[in-house]
């Protein structure tokens, strides 16, 4: 049976794909020049949005789409790196929330700003989608 899908909505989307493929790559580039790797600054960035308490290994797991062991290896790490500290929820003692260091948030800063004019460019090719 063929498609009923116009031939130039295929071509949009390989454009929005080819788009944030090139982003991805350019990002890990970005990243790596400022001392992080991709995955260190999908967590730096995940930890910066997060609400209140909620920056904990497990919640950040699901975010992540990794295993919970992974994602403590992975924040054990950065923090190890001094990008991130660990404190204590004043709701309850068991919960450890994370929170970007001053140095985590220059890098995180400076990665994000670098990015800024891709991550435009990547919204308006998938802006072509809708």
């Amino acid at each position: 049976m063929p498609s009923r899908r116009q031939p130039d909505s295929y071509a949009a989307e390989a454009s929005a794909r080819v788009a944030l493929r090139e982003l991805a790559a350019r990002s890990d580039r970005i990243a790596r020049a400022h001392g992080l790797t991709a995955e260190r600054y999908e967590l730096l960035l995940l930890i910066k949005v997060a609400d209140g308490g909620d920056a904990t290994v497990g919640n950040l797991a699901r975010r992540l789409h990794i295993g919970q062991s992974a994602a403590t290896q992975l924040a054990r790490r950065v923090e190890d790196a001094g990008l991130i500290e660990r404190t204590v929820s004043p709701l309850d003692a068991r919960v450890h929330p994370l929170r970007l260091t001053a140095e985590g948030e220059r890098r995180l800063a400076a990665t994000a700003e670098a990015l800024a004019a891709d991550g435009q460019a990547l919204g308006r090719a998938l802006r072509t989608l809708v």
